[in-house]
């Protein structure tokens, strides 16, 4: 079986090395034929990916221990979900997981647009193919999936009797689709790149890149968005360091395309509406997709350390060789492209939707510097000095606290300045309902005891944010309300309807807002640790948690030691709460379970550290935290999630009217009857 798989993978290479060149040469020679089965090539490829994909989950789930991948990553004891998903936890699975990723993305780039955009087809059909003869050639050569075990005396294929068994951190359910999130906005990102770089290639002066990927942008931005929080919600469940960010090198690596990706949905407006930052645009895509294949590489080439990374190992000087070519030949195209993406229209007013567009990207682009250069500066220091100085969170967060404020605060700004230019009149009747609702929330705040400044800013940001996007569907509803005689929740059902687009968007922002609450209240966080016995009592905040017992166990994958407690607030009984450590029987590693009491206003946390034996009594350590408004990130979550799905969908306007269909690069419409 490793046999076929290996060839299935050599193949894949093969086929998808001549989707590239058939594709390419096709369009130079004006050979449709040879275009189509470039195009049919790529189909080809996704159903060897696929079968070498499923030798390996097969080897993984039915414990096939001769396969060296099964016998690092799987065991018996192992629940089969975990033996399924072991197909990402490792080095080689995790490269034939983005194949394979890629190879779906392409088969369904070529079956949407077999009729549509012939000129482009043939360069985004190369540059997909291109990328994914990359990691083919990874997959076969050097991290190969494939590899077996083999006896150093007889030289023969010798199995073990049970595998190693997936790293333990990753036995824990947010990580069984956490990586695949991360996995398909990463990927997901290459399908605007493609499009982007062939709309350069044949000197498209056009939008018709743009109006094709923008849903496919949006995708990638959502799956991206997912698999962040997702990890985020690991750390905080799974890891028991009392956490959901830590400013780690790979959680920064999964950012930085987040970040240039907002920035790109939002500029990318600019150029629909104005015809203005066509260049920024083409930089924008291209540098997510880069910095994609730089989050991949951070995480596999072993030049950071990260509990999210994978081991050391060769292939990182192939993704910097991927990397040097591919922003190099992106770079040269642009410049050379550059007269065809001359802007039509330009800024007016800096007090207009437009501008704040602008600082909207600018700020975007600044924080994505500033977590890029926190991200590299161990690896620079090491370089130049032998001596690896890493930023400590601190330093991110004295960075990234006052930039996060300021873009809170334009998300609110944005949808109350009017396109062109903005009346004073219109400033004052706008601001006025957010800046009171705003500063009335901060003299609440500090009546009431709270002295952060950075906790009572970023809550009264909120408030006004909240406000401002509330008001733009409140103004909408009352016009419909008065029209038509419905309520306002009709009304407001009947106004995102109409534009699914901008009302969608708004809801994300809200999420962001409903985000943004939750992570102002680390500014009011509460810890204490403490050694308690049985009996013994300790107090944190209003919480008084007593140790009743503390239990032992072992159920063939793990052995654990667990803390029973009971929980009072304010003298009032609220139940048992039960953190474990485990220790994993197979890879020796240790877990911590912790126990969280999740409320609307604060979570209590309690991680166990220990259970130790002092003299004839047992005593635990216990680590406690209080955390305000926590939840809300993960209702914010939500929210983005489904305002991002409103955005996704057709608006009912353009259902009413005759569709309108670009023609020639002039920017006017010809209307074409329905």
């Amino acid at each position: 079986m490793e046999n076929i798989g290996a060839l299935a993978i050599l193949l894949a290479l093969c086929v998808a090395l001549y989707a590239a060149v058939a594709s390419v040469v096709g369009k130079l020679k004006s050979k449709p034929y040879l275009i189509l089965s470039g195009e049919r090539a790529v189909l080809a490829v996704w159903v060897l990916i696929t079968v070498a994909s499923g030798i390996l989950v097969y080897a993984l789930i039915t414990g096939d221990f001769h396969f060296a991948y099964a016998a690092g990553h799987s065991n018996h004891a192992m629940p089969t979900l975990y033996k399924f998903t072991a197909w990402w936890g490792g080095q080689e699975g995790s490269v034939l997981f983005w194949g394979w990723l890629l190879s779906s993305y392409s088969v369904i780039v070529v079956l949407q647009n077999q009729r549509r955009h012939r000129q482009m087809m043939p360069y985004v059909v190369a540059i997909l193919s291109g990328v994914q003869s990359f990691f083919l050639f990874l997959s076969a050569f050097l991290v190969s999936p494939f590899e077996v075990l083999v006896s150093s005396v007889t030289h023969a294929i010798t199995p073990v009797v049970d595998g190693l068994g997936l790293n333990p951190q990753l036995q824990y359910p947010a990580m069984a689709i956490h990586p695949p999130m991360l996995y398909l906005g990463y990927v997901g990102f290459t399908v605007p790149f493609a499009f982007a770089m062939a709309s350069l290639i044949t000197k498209q002066k056009g939008d018709a890149w743009i109006h094709t990927t923008r849903r496919w942008t949006i995708v990638a931005w959502l799956f991206l968005s997912v698999g962040i929080i997702l990890g985020s919600g690991w750390a905080y469940h799974a890891l028991g360091w009392g956490g959901y960010w830590a400013w780690d090198p790979v959680e920064n690596a999964s950012l930085l395309p987040w970040l240039s990706g907002t920035a790109f949905l939002h500029s990318v407006m600019m150029q629909e509406k104005k015809g203005m930052m066509k260049i920024w645009n083409m930089v924008l895509v291209a540098s997510t997709f880069f910095l994609c294949i730089f989050g991949t590489f951070l995480t596999r080439s072993g030049v950071v350390s990260s509990v999210h990374a994978f081991a050391q190992s060769p292939i990182g000087k192939y993704f910097v060789g991927f990397l040097t070519i591919g922003i190099a030949a992106t770079v040269y195209l642009i410049l050379e492209r550059r007269k065809f993406l001359k802007s039509e229209s330009h800024l007016e007013s800096v007090v207009s939707r437009e501008s704040s567009f602008l600082f909207n990207n600018l700020v975007l682009l600044a924080s994505c510097f500033a977590v890029l250069w926190g991200t590299l500066f161990p690896v620079i220091t090491e370089a130049l000095s032998d001596e690896k100085i890493g930023l400590d969170k601190e330093w991110f967060n004295r960075l990234m606290i006052p930039i996060g404020l300021f873009l809170l605060l334009l998300t609110g700004v944005g949808p109350l300045f009017a396109w062109r230019r903005t009346s004073g009149e219109s400033l004052r009747k706008n601001f006025l309902v957010p800046c009171a609702a705003g500063l009335t929330l901060a003299a609440v705040l500090f009546a009431g005891g709270a002295r952060s400044p950075y906790g009572i800013v970023a809550l009264s940001f909120c408030m006004f944010v909240m406000c401002a996007i509330l008001l733009e569907f409140y103004r909408g509803s009352r016009a419909i309300h008065q029209k038509d005689g419905v309520n306002y929740l009709k009304a407001a059902i009947e106004l995102t309807h109409r534009n699914t687009r901008r009302y969608g968007g708004y809801l994300v922002h809200m999420g962001i807002v409903l985000m943004f609450v939750g992570w102002s209240g680390s500014a009011f966080n509460q810890n204490i640790m403490a050694d308690v016995g049985i009996g013994d009592t300790v107090h944190i905040g209003p919480y008084a948690v007593e140790a009743v017992d503390f239990h032992t166990g072992d159920n063939g994958n793990y052995v654990w030691d667990s803390a029973e407690l009971k929980v009072s607030k304010n003298g009032d009984y609220l139940g048992e709460m039960e953190p474990e450590k485990r220790l994993y029987t197979v890879s020796k590693q240790g877990l911590t379970h912790v126990a969280i009491r999740t409320r609307l206003n604060e979570d209590l946390y309690i991680s166990l550290a220990s259970v130790e034996q002092n003299g004839q009594k047992l005593t635990a350590t216990l680590q406690l935290w209080v955390f305000p408004l926590v939840t809300w990130i993960w209702i914010g979550t939500a929210v983005l999630v489904f305002g991002t799905l409103v955005a996704l969908l057709p608006s009912k306007v353009a259902r009413q009217y005759a569709r309108t269909e670009v023609v020639g690069v002039t920017r006017k419409h010809a209307v074409v009857e329905s």
